[in-house]
């Protein structure tokens, strides 16, 4: 709940919000839990005095052109939902983000965001000008514990641990890697 409570305040001070008005919000979160995550974003603006409006986008790869074209025609959202890195880094170079470094110090952000890399991700020479709420990125594994106790080895904390038990995975009949067909 405290993130959803620091992205409130950030929403309302990258809004430059002085009262009680509507903050109109872009964002591609539209499935499930995705849609009841903002819901929680949604009652905390709201909780805080302001209305969330909901200008959800189905879609990242919709969402991002809709976004910046929005921003590069100077009838920015409120806020928006943006992927760290590249992408935000651009619109931050070019003037169009707000810096949030005095809200997150005053708030303590470094104290509560976890793992605390979060954070560096939406720090630019120095200065914050996001809010991290969550992680998104190709560069991840799942696996299944199950699977690891059935070949009888350690749940792997690293790739060379991986590696190393993929044997005995495909020994008991399990196969170690897999890709997923969807193509998101």
């Amino acid at each position: 709940m405290k993130s959803a409570a620091v992205a409130a305040a950030a929403l309302v001070a990258s809004a430059g919000v002085a009262g009680a008005e509507k903050i109109e919000v872009t964002h591609w979160w539209t499935s499930g839990g995705e849609a009841a995550a903002v819901g929680v974003f949604a009652d905390a603006v709201n909780a805080a005095g302001h209305e969330w409006v909901d200008a959800a986008i189905a879609g990242g790869g919709n969402a991002r052109p809709v976004i910046l074209s929005r921003i590069a025609g100077g009838d920015p959202m409120g806020a928006t939902q943006l992927n760290t890195g590249r992408d935000a880094e651009d619109l931050v170079q070019a003037g169009l983000m707000t810096d949030l470094t005095d809200l997150a110090e005053a708030e303590g952000w470094a104290d509560f965001i976890r793992p605390s890399k979060l954070l560096d991700s939406c720090t630019y020479e120095g200065r914050i000008y996001c809010v991290p709420v969550n992680i998104h990125s190709f560069q991840w594994m799942w696996l299944n514990r199950g699977a690891y106790a059935t070949a009888g080895v350690a749940v792997p904390t690293n790739w060379s641990e991986f590696e190393a038990a993929a044997p005995a995975l495909r020994d008991a009949g399990i196969t170690p890697l897999a890709v997923g067909g969807e193509a998101w």
